[in-house]
């Protein structure tokens, strides 16, 4: 059997499993707190659980080799999972943590940005009021040791920094740092750190209001309408909603963000599942962006509850999308936590959008080809114009104004927008795998961060002259040991240019800053503009 036993034991497994695992654990008494099933015949569960029970027996003690059980067993719950559908999954307990603080938008930490230069930590920002701001920490500081671990001149993965610094609220944790050469130790109390799910508010004129809006956690509705009624505070009259590579999170953050432009009474997703009662959510009155001019932005990676927004906006007639189609998520699933910890990510329904369009692309059965299904895009040149193959009289939808939409795989714009890759030549796409625009700009803005009042400021302002250009390059040779030739230097020059002042500016402001230089470049965001001018 040699080479087969790596096949034949995980579906064995698979075949078990199937049968009844899940049902059998739910057979057993229902314990407190948790979301739980009870049955009427616990004796089939307890067999079909002794049936699983042996076949793990058997291979712990008859296998030719040492297996990892635990693990084994955890990736065929995955698998099992995955042949029902590609969205619903198991998550071990060991993982839940992050899931959860991304789902609730808040983790305990001590509240700084940062990242490694020259295997040294660099703090890029400290967040306003938060346990690292108290006690005197800044941005352009460096962390050398936490606790009794020596982090500096070490290769230290981002992933074991986080695990020194994040812990319970209100424990405390030791870091000594760097400042102008100097040594300094500080004590910070561990506090509660929202994870923002807008990375970037913004006017780029006087009336039109930009909003990046980079997942859907618990706090994302109550974050928008805060950014929101700011903006219009300070004269919005339109807004750009960008959502691309947004992949979703929790559903009634998606409606309740679309119920701030809808007058009330409209629907803005339905759910229906053979499980589940079939619900429609619908818009009530007083949201306070019911008579702004909206356009949304997408692309292959805007999905599952960006999508509930963009399907939303686009049937309802609200509002124009813009850019590519969608990943074509619509699918909604319910987490079912169990008794060691982990937790069953289970799809029990459709969404429909509100003309009836179920989204959701085409599942064979196979995980990795449903996931390949983007690098097909790039390969069948969707990337640069529509797939035609979407747009078929089955799969036709019309919107109360009588435009058509299409479902049947992810959200159609109403304005298709090209992939732009002006001025990506070979050195400018070698160097965004690195992160040496990062690095540059940390230390380029060392001793000017009082230099500029605002991104605005900044961006009227400042340019990258020659001489920091050849800065750059030679930074990039002395740390990064990257070489390019003069006809590579010339194709990616501009995009260089570009970025090097894009990534000074969000050391100084984050991604408001960042994405303020980049609008002007930005082809969807300048397609919206000129949408909402008309």
């Amino acid at each position: 059997m040699g080479n087969n036993n790596k096949y034949l034991i995980p579906l064995l497994l698979s075949i078990f499993l199937s049968s009844g695992l899940l049902l059998g654990y739910y057979f057993s008494p229902s314990i407190k707190g948790t979301n739980r099933f009870s049955f009427s015949s616990p004796s089939k569960g307890e067999q079909r659980y002794q049936k699983i029970q042996d076949i793990i027996n058997i291979l712990d003690n008859k296998y030719v080799d040492t297996i990892n059980g635990s693990h084994l067993f955890e990736k065929t719950i995955a698998d099992m999972l995955h042949k029902l559908d590609p969205h619903s999954n198991y998550i071990p307990a060991d993982e839940l943590q992050a899931m959860q603080e991304s789902i609730q938008g808040e983790f305990g930490g001590i509240g700084v940005r940062f990242f490694m230069i020259r295997d040294t930590l660099c703090i890029t920002h400290v967040i306003k009021d938060s346990p690292s701001e108290k006690v005197g920490i800044l941005a352009g500081d460096k962390i050398v040791k936490v606790e009794q671990t020596n982090i500096a001149s070490k290769k230290v993965s981002t992933e074991k920094i986080m695990s020194l610094l994040k812990g319970t609220k209100d424990t405390p944790v030791n870091v000594e740092i760097i400042r102008n050469k100097k040594r300094l130790k500080k004590k910070i109390i561990r506090g509660g750190i929202p994870i923002a799910s807008i990375s970037c508010s913004m006017l780029l004129d006087k009336i039109t209001g930009y909003i990046k809006v980079d997942q859907f956690s618990v706090n994302t509705a109550k974050e928008f309408y805060k950014e929101a009624s700011y903006l219009k505070a300070q004269g919005m009259r339109k807004l750009i909603l960008d959502l691309r590579n947004n992949g979703g999170g929790v559903l009634t953050s998606a409606t309740k963000i679309v119920d701030e432009f809808l007058p009330g009474g409209l629907p803005i997703v339905s759910t229906k599942g053979e499980h589940s009662k079939d619900y429609t959510y619908k818009s009530t009155n007083g949201g306070i962006l019911e008579h702004t001019d909206v356009v949304v932005l997408i692309n292959a990676n805007s999905a599952s509850a960006s999508e509930i927004v963009a399907g939303a906006i686009q049937d309802n007639d609200r509002g124009t999308i813009i850019g590519r189609r969608s990943f074509g998520k619509g699918l909604v699933q319910e987490d079912i936590r169990l008794r060691d910890g982990s937790n069953l990510r289970l799809t029990v329904a459709r969404y429909y959008t509100p003309t009836g369009r179920c989204i959701q692309k085409s599942y064979n059965g196979s995980y990795e080809d449903y996931y390949q299904d983007q690098v097909e895009r790039i390969e069948n040149g969707e990337l640069y114009s529509p797939d035609s193959s979407m747009f078929v009289d089955s799969l036709k939808f019309t919107t109360p104004r009588g435009k058509t939409v299409y479902g049947g795989g992810g959200i159609m714009p109403d304005i298709f927008v090209p992939f732009d890759t002006t001025g990506m030549g070979f050195l400018y796409s070698a160097l965004r795998y690195t992160s040496a625009f990062q690095a540059f700009g940390f230390d380029y803005v060392n001793d000017k961060r009082t230099k500029w009042s605002s991104p605005k400021q900044f961006n009227k302002t400042f340019n990258v002259d020659e001489a920091l250009f050849q800065k750059f390059m030679n930074y990039i040779d002395e740390y990064y040991a990257v070489k390019a030739n003069a006809d590579e230097i010339a194709s990616s020059k501009k995009m260089i240019v570009r970025t090097i002042k894009a990534e000074i500016a969000r050391q100084l402001w984050e991604e408001q800053g960042y994405y303020y230089v980049q609008s002007k470049f930005d082809k969807e965001v300048q397609k919206g503009i000129q949408e909402l001018e008309k």
